[in-house]
């Protein structure tokens, strides 16, 4: 595996281009909801070891652990249902980022999302990182994952999000794939940019671990349901007084088995009540978001 690669520490610099995002939109949204149940590492599943990172973080060695699989089920019983029937709510189309194995277990969880008009992003096949990976073995990743999603919605996906930190090889991979019109496995911006790999520009949507529910669990950065919403909210404030000159993208993760919750669903319901109060925003899938970049922008690659 080839540990090559160029980092970018100025990006945009201090002048970003304007995002001319649709409606005159300060700030641009994207909600993704990452539908990984059934993909975690299980010993029950035949895999190597079972996932330690879940309500609590316990990595049980060995044998099957009946508990954390408990908790992924959850997500998928009751927090998949009761996020999208809010984001029905408030006419939210959001990006699902689906692992394989889970719509392979659960295809509703692919067919469902894509009724009420959201999007099917691929997130690897099993919930794992890449970084580790051979070429090869990434190849078949990739295409197994792309498969199993494919034949479960019929709907093919264009992004693609590993669960971090992907590969050098990652982008090459998806470009030799075809079909990919983003990735999101970068942290670095709040505007989506352009990259080179193998001669050809390929787009890049950044995405956050910060307004990400994710920070419930393991860090617990946030407690309780006010704490998520204030900081979603906050980023969103200042965002938008920043968008009037430079507008940006507001990326908030969610996971089912997480957000779905009874006490933390309140934040999401919350951020999306003050949100609606402001006119000059557009709420959107990220391939929404790739193809307005992608016509709008190609030109303003800082790299080229």
């Amino acid at each position: 595996m080839s540990a090559s690669y160029t980092r970018d520490f100025w990006g945009y610099g201090p002048n970003p281009p304007h995002a001319h995002w649709p409606h005159n939109a300060r700030v641009a949204i994207s909600f993704v909801l990452n539908l990984e149940e059934g993909a975690e590492l299980a010993i029950s599943a035949g895999d190597e070891r079972n996932e330690a990172v879940y309500e609590i973080v316990l990595e049980t060695k060995g044998v099957p652990d009946r508990a954390m699989e408990s908790h992924f089920e959850y997500g998928a019983r009751v927090g998949f249902w009761r996020v999208l029937d809010l984001f029905d709510r408030y006419d939210v189309q959001a990006t699902m980022n689906v692992c394989g194995r889970a719509v392979e277990i659960s295809p509703w969880m692919a067919q469902e999302p894509v009724k009420r008009g959201h999007e099917l992003c691929c997130h690897g096949y099993r919930w794992e990182s890449l970084v580790y990976m051979s070429e090869e073995k990434e190849r078949e990743t990739i295409a197994k994952a792309v498969k199993a999603i494919t034949q479960a919605s019929g709907v093919t996906p264009v992004g693609w999000h590993t669960k971090s930190p992907s590969t050098p090889n990652t982008r090459r991979l998806l470009i030799e794939h075809g079909g990919f019109l983003y990735d999101s496995d970068a942290y670095n911006d709040e505007l989506p940019y352009f990259v080179e790999v193998a001669g050809q520009s390929h787009l890049v949507l950044p995405y956050n671990f910060d307004t990400n529910d994710m920070r419930f669990t393991n860090a617990e950065t946030f407690r309780l349901a006010q704490d998520f919403a204030t900081y979603l909210i906050d980023s969103f404030d200042w965002l938008y007084q920043e968008g009037e000159r430079c507008p940006r993208m507001m990326t908030v993760g969610l996971h089912p088995r997480i957000i779905g919750r009874p006490g933390r669903i309140w934040a999401l319901q919350r951020f999306l009540e003050h949100i609606r109060k402001h006119d000059r925003v557009w709420v959107a899938r990220r391939d929404a978001i790739a193809r307005h970049w992608s016509t709008r922008h190609q030109l303003d690659n800082p790299q080229e």
